[in-house]
Parts: structure tokens; C-alpha cells; sequence
């Protein structure tokens, strides 16, 4: 029997709108699959749309075998980036918008020329690779407590809630990007470390992941579009009065104050 794709998505866009947290979405619809999840995400990104914002981009989540052992899947998952989610540099966040908001440090390209195809490479990415920018991804799962199976997440766009780059681009060649240091603070407290390894081996191998799966959609990335790469290190809860940095080696830093 096909699950009710529309009504699903309309499940995740009425919780964000109202920021109410909901029960996953497998605890009613079990034979979620990622394929049909993935479709689900498709309904709850083309109804933002609908609603005026536009795709500039997309973002990789549990890129780290750690965390998906944690979250049982056996494979990172992607979601869409629009405008609306994007905070200039220097401004505030405001917690209020969100249900239970998260930041994580990340590692964003912005693409000169178009990324498709079912053989992309990491050595592809990064000669279509513009600029790389040290950045903070906002979480903000629409399942209570952040408790979900892989599907769950697919469906509701991945977590996307909102980013933030900051200082200028660095071009990323000669640059190792695998080496390239983070350290993350919250508060002024240093709360973890990693090093662009910590995303699939490479970052770019990360996109290129990305792009391989969204080939067999029939998907891609256009040129001018930003993806951010995944997680160098576990999320932090954001409350108002918090400030979070990330402080990258090479690349800059970036900071979020929160209100």
C-alpha cells in the first residue's frame, strides 16, 4: 500500500510552522522507507517554495559512521537549503523561531560550475569549487527530543533550520582540507575539536557523495549553489544569551550570537 505522501509532508510543515515538536513519523507509517522519505522531502521543500523562498543550496547530515551507528543507518542523507534560512554575518538568531534549535561547525563550498552525474569524484568537487567558507549549521528537528530513525530525518529536509558563514572565501586548492582544525565554543567554553577528516575522510569526498545519491533522482547542484558538508562535530544546544564560534585553521571563524 503507497503511504500518504502529501499528509506526511503536511505533518513536518504544520510543525515548523507552529514550532511543535511531533512523534517520528515511523511510529505511524513504519514501511517509511528513505526512498519514499526522500519524496516526502521533496512535498515539504516544494511547499516552502510555494511560499516564496528559493533553493540556493543543499547540506549533508550524519556523514560520520559514529553517528550514523548512533542513529542506525548505514549512510549519510542530504537535505535542501533556501534563502530564507541563511543569516548574514553578524547577525542574531533568534531561538524563539525554532522549536529546539542545534549549531554545528561545518565546511561550506560554493560551486563555480555544475555538479551532477553518477561518477563525481572529490577530486571533481573541488575543481569546481569556487570558494570555501567556515560556517555554522542551525538544526532544528521537527521530532520531539531530537529522537528519529534515518527516514525521519530524510523526510523532514534533513534538520535544515537555518546557517550562517563567516569571514571571506579561501580557495580551496592547496589546501588540505582533511586537515584543515576546528575547535567549537559555546560560550567562550571550548566544547569539541575535529578536523575536516571527521566528514567522510574529506570533505569534498562528502559532496561528491551527495551528488552520486542525487543522481540516481535525478538531481544536481548548479553553479552559484553552496553545499555544506557535514558536521565536523556533535550539535550544540542554543538557548537565548548563547554564542557559539567556530574557529577554523586556514579558513576563519564564524560566530552566532543567539537571542
Amino acid at each position: 500500500m503507497s503511504l500518504p505522501k502529501d499528509q506526511i509532508a503536511r505533518t513536518l510543515i504544520e510543525a515548523a510552522r507552529t514550532r511543535t515538536a511531533v512523534h517520528p513519523l515511523t511510529d505511524d507509517y513504519p514501511d517509511l522507507d528513505p526512498a519514499t522519505a526522500y519524496e516526502v522531502q521533496d512535498a515539504v521543500v516544494n511547499a516552502r517554495v510555494e511560499g516564496g523562498a528559493r533553493i540556493i543550496g543543499a547540506k549533508l547530515g550524519l556523514t560520520s559512521v559514529a553517528k550514523q551507528k548512533q542513529m542506525n543507518v548505514s549512510e549519510p542523507l542530504y537535505g535542501w537549503l533556501t534563502d530564507d534560512m541563511q543569516l548574514d554575518t553578524g547577525q542574531t538568531l533568534v531561538c524563539s523561531d525554532y522549536i529546539q534549535p542545534r549549531c554545528e561547525p561545518e565546511i561550506a563550498f560554493l560551486l563555480g560550475e555544475d555538479l551532477a552525474g553518477p561518477q563525481v569524484l572529490a577530486a571533481h568537487v573541488l575543481a569546481a569549487t569556487e570558494l570555501v567558507f567556515p560556517a555554522i549549521d542551525v538544526l532544528d528537528s521537527r521530532f520531539a527530543g531530537y529522537k528519529f530513525t534515518g527516514s525521519d530525518v530524510i523526510a523532514d529536509n534533513s534538520s535544515c533550520a537555518g546557517f550562517v558563514f563567516g569571514g571571506q572565501g579561501t580557495d580551496p586548492r592547496g589546501i588540505d582540507l582533511r586537515l584543515v582544525g576546528c575547535a567549537f565554543e559555546k560560550n567562550g567554553e571550548l566544547v569539541a575539536t575535529a578536523a575536516g577528516a571527521a566528514v567522510l575522510g574529506h570533505p569534498a569526498a562528502s559532496v561528491a557523495w551527495m551528488i552520486r545519491r542525487m543522481a540516481e533522482r535525478g538531481q544536481g547542484m548548479k553553479a552559484g549553489q553552496i553545499v555544506m558538508a557535514g558536521a565536523l562535530t556533535e550539535a550544540v544546544a542554543v538557548a537565548p544569551g548563547d554564542t557559539v564560534v567556530a574557529r577554523f585553521d586556514r579558513l576563519g571563524s564564524v560566530e552566532l550570537p543567539c537571542r
